[in-house]
């Protein structure tokens, strides 16, 4: 998904982040836009499209007994409950902490995607979900709004932005109607959510990646649509097979003072 570059090249250019091994929160005196005009960057380059809770109890989908959201008419709740279970499966089953890759696959799975790698990007590609900072977001969307496009409401995604067909093709149908994309999630932290699943697709997301802001950024929480913890994973392979750092800082400073973020700043309190 192509977005609009967010600041001048001088700016990107003196935005530069310091070694991983050298990584330190507190050491960096790098703005929130200095980091947003890397992640664009790396997104033009790469030409890609746009287990415990704070209360130790399983979070509770608001869902459980609705057939429609009123509040977000796009989205499709059946397939939305169905991705919940196949959550609370990969929670509890232990792949969250297995090498990235796989953990990756099986959030994937969870969200009712396939795997396509090798897919061309609008055709299906999914090589890029949860893989940075920005398309972390498990929308489930009804059929009919599938094809809804980008009319400038969403800020830093292209006019346009056609995700239909590939919505189509790396959806899985087994998990009911409507279907499954990683969308966007910058603009998550506006109050109400300003991203692509709530604007463009009028569509709740049934979860979202959150990379814990601990020394290493190496843990990630699952949060519904009201921030409630479903899942955390530790990828045993990482830091270093893991999307990269500067990705991995990006995606929770997009998150940073809202909802998103509070099970990952509880965690990395604690840790």
């Amino acid at each position: 998904m192509h977005f609009v570059r967010l600041a001048a090249t001088s700016l990107i250019a003196s935005a530069s982040l310091p070694p991983v091994s050298s990584f330190a929160l507190s050491s960096y005196s790098i703005s929130k836009l200095s980091l947003l005009s890397i992640a664009a960057q790396r997104s033009f380059a790469t030409g890609t499209e746009c287990n415990a809770s704070s209360t130790d109890k399983e979070a509770t989908s608001p869902f459980s007994q609705m057939h429609y959201d009123p509040e977000y008419p796009g989205t499709a709740v059946q397939r939305l409950k169905a991705v919940h279970e196949r959550v609370r499966v990969i929670s509890a089953d232990g792949t969250l902490n297995g090498p990235w890759e796989e953990v990756r696959r099986r959030i994937l799975w969870a969200g009712g995607l396939r795997d396509l790698p090798d897919a061309v990007p609008g055709k299906g590609y999914t090589g890029h979900s949860f893989n940075d900072w920005n398309h972390v977001d498990l929308t489930t969307m009804n059929d009919d709004t599938a094809d809804n496009l980008n009319d400038g409401s969403v800020k830093g995604i292209a006019v346009g932005n056609r995700l239909g067909p590939g919505i189509r093709i790396a959806s899985q149908p087994e998990l009911g109607s409507g279907g499954s994309w990683s969308t966007c999630a910058m603009g998550c932290n506006q109050n109400p959510p300003n991203d692509v699943a709530h604007i463009q697709f009028r569509s709740r997301i049934a979860f979202k990646l959150v990379w814990v802001p601990n020394e290493q950024y190496d843990t990630f929480v699952l949060v519904d649509d009201d921030g409630k913890l479903l899942a955390r994973g530790k990828p045993s392979d990482g830091p270093d097979k893991l999307p990269h750092l500067r990705e991995r800082m990006m995606n929770y400073k997009i998150m940073e003072g809202s909802k998103y973020a509070s099970v990952a700043d509880q965690i990395a309190r604690e840790t």
